[in-house]
């Protein structure tokens, strides 16, 4: 596999955010997970916190996870959806690039064996989290609303994702992710 195809790799890949095997990460040694927001957490722009989402947030911090919100989304709309989930966040995160996620890190005290990076976009979430040697997720996106520039991206992702399944990837099922009350 060439260098560009693995920064795309996740080391997992799963349906949502709820088939996450939480206690299979704090058991390696896994400290702070890292999530994107939007089609990862709750669709996009999506202002509220579902009380599912709030539900697998207590599970992760009654395990004695961190939690922090990385998107390149703005910065205040990521901070006001972040006070409302009752965790941190870096809006504007400009992911791939590494700050963000580094910054996130020092924030709480994590190295990078102990961070993992959550989220449903390969050339963002996946690779930056891979460039900086994080433990990464892949999720299914919620639905298909995005904001266009995500939608361009996402036409390169699947011939980007044609490859890794190739590379012996696997894809988890499509459920219907779509959100009732949109």
């Amino acid at each position: 596999m060439n260098a560009w195809l693995r920064q795309m790799m996740p080391d997992e890949y799963v349906t949502s955010i709820y088939h996450i095997d939480l206690d299979k990460l704090w058991r390696s040694g896994k400290r702070l997970l890292l999530s994107d927001l939007d089609n990862t957490l709750v669709p996009y722009n999506h202002p509220d916190v579902p009380q599912e989402l709030a539900g697998w947030l207590q599970k992760a911090t009654d395990i004695g996870f961190d939690v922090c919100l990385i998107s390149n989304n703005k910065g205040d709309r990521v901070d006001l959806f972040a006070r409302s989930f009752g965790v941190s966040a870096i809006g504007s995160a400009h992911k791939p690039r590494p700050h963000a996620f580094l910054q996130a890190m020092e924030q709480f005290g994590r190295g990078v064996q102990e961070t993992v990076m959550i989220g449903d976009q390969l050339f963002t979430d996946v690779r930056g989290g891979n460039l900086c040697g994080l433990y990464t997720i892949l999720v299914l996106p919620m639905n298909n609303r995005e904001w266009w520039g995500t939608r361009v991206v996402r036409r390169v992702e699947r011939l980007a994702m044609k490859r890794l399944v190739r590379q012996g990837l696997d894809v988890p099922p499509h459920e219907n992710r779509e959100v009732s009350g949109r």
